[in-house]
């Protein structure tokens, strides 16, 4: 389980490793980026070309300058308010985008090497961890949820089992954890369902 760090206390090698791995780990918006910056650069380069063409007396007649410099000198602010503030926040939200990385899809592993940021698949370790758990006795079936701060093992079980096997599924998930190495995974809650409930 993470423990807080009170305020002024140094940050352990634990937290140090959990904050830049899950920084390192955050997918960045590539595809959006690339698809916005070709968009712009195909737009601004045909533009920048028919002005060039046109000022050398051979417009190219990809863009329609002269019928944009009358709609520019026809319309009024008021009518072009609208459709300014909807493009500037087309812009802003684009650069938000941009800006803020993606939702981290990868649990953080520890590693000896500070240098090295490894992280394993959420589906994995739900695997791993199920794998662990069925393989206490009497576990008939194994389901794991990755919370936020918990993970959340509900095990199926025969009637006649008893409680005690909460204690042994937790420590064979909780071995499994700790053989892994992730970071930042919280407690681990273990919930008993009876078989036919």
């Amino acid at each position: 389980m993470l423990q807080q760090l009170m305020p002024g206390a140094p940050a352990t090698a634990q937290h140090t490793g959990l904050r830049r791995a899950s920084k390192v780990l955050r997918p960045a918006r590539t595809l959006p980026g690339a698809v916005v910056s070709l968009a712009l650069t195909a737009g601004l380069g045909a533009t920048a070309a028919e002005v060039v063409s046109a000022l050398l007396g051979h417009p190219l007649g990809w863009v329609p300058v002269n019928e944009l410099v009358e709609l520019a000198s026809e319309t009024t602010w008021p009518e072009a308010s609208t459709a300014a503030l909807v493009t500037a926040g087309a812009g802003a939200l684009m650069l938000l985008l941009a800006v803020v990385p993606g939702r981290c899809r990868l649990v953080p592993v520890q590693t000896s090497d500070p240098l090295i940021v490894i992280g394993i698949t959420r589906t994995g370790l739900r695997r791993t961890l199920r794998a662990a758990a069925q393989q206490v006795p009497d576990v008939d079936k194994a389901q794991v949820g990755l919370r936020r701060r918990t993970i959340e093992v509900t095990v199926v079980t025969a009637a006649e089992s008893s409680g005690s096997m909460l204690r042994q599924v937790g420590n064979a998930v909780g071995d499994r954890l700790a053989g892994v190495g992730t970071l930042g995974t919280g407690e681990v809650v273990v919930r008993l369902r009876r078989r036919g409930l």
